[in-house]
């Protein structure tokens, strides 16, 4: 493949990436499906699993949400008992959110699914492509965690 510019190359990613995300989030919204959540909620749950019992505060500015947002969104997830709201013991202001057993197999079930679907995409290119790619796709998160720190 010959030597792209810079514009040709931002041409090219405009093009592809869109029929990638698309397709990874088409899987992924068929297992959501499933459990009857929304991705912004599975983002939730997925990080409450990986950080434990969160402060809502927290919990919306990791979202980049407003807090009544995150609540909202929070507030359904308890009705359908995925996880459930703690209140500090000594400042009820202060509201928790942590998975219950049934957040947390949902988690598990959905990150079982991910992982089964990225091993059969990737499957598909050999070893070498995916080290390569994955080297870039690491390289890309630190320029932007980079960025977002400036």
């Amino acid at each position: 493949m010959p030597e792209l510019t810079l514009t040709e190359f931002a041409d090219r990613i405009e093009e592809i990436m869109p029929v990638v995300m698309k397709s990874f989030a088409r899987i992924q919204a068929a297992e959501l499906f499933k459990g009857k959540i929304t991705i912004a909620q599975f983002f939730i749950l997925n990080y409450l699993g990986k950080n434990g019992e969160t402060m809502m505060k927290d919990l919306a500015q990791t979202m980049s949400a407003t807090t009544a947002a995150a609540t909202g969104m929070v507030e359904r997830l308890v009705r359908e008992g995925y996880c459930e709201r703690v209140y500090d013991s000594k400042d009820r202001r202060v509201i928790y959110v942590k998975l219950t057993a049934k957040g947390s197999g949902l988690v598990k079930r959905i990150s079982q699914e991910r992982k089964r679907i990225t091993v059969e995409i990737f499957g598909k290119i050999s070893g070498e492509e995916r080290k390569n790619y994955l080297s870039i796709l690491t390289h890309i998160r630190d320029v932007l965690i980079e960025e977002n720190n400036n």
